[in-house]
């Protein structure tokens, strides 16, 4: 299963859009260097007053479906 590392800081005015129904999907780049399209809305869980931020880890099943997305604690 293809996993993807990235970092992530999404102001909370931005992030808003999401909820507004204008932005349905987020691109980060991964570690790797590769492009990654993310449903907007598996952000949610991690939405704060300040926004999204932090090191995440995406899961992927063998199509490239969005299995898991997981914020890690900073090292």
């Amino acid at each position: 299963m293809p996993r993807y590392e990235f970092s992530l800081n999404i102001p909370a005015d931005d992030f808003l859009r999401v909820y507004q129904g204008t932005v349905s999907h987020v691109v980060v780049r991964a570690t790797t260097g590769q492009r990654v399209q993310v449903p907007a809305a598996r952000f949610r869980p991690f939405v704060t007053p300040d926004g999204v931020a932090g090191h995440f880890v995406l899961t992927c099943d063998d199509n490239h479906r969005c299995l898991d997305l997981q914020r890690r604690a900073p090292s």
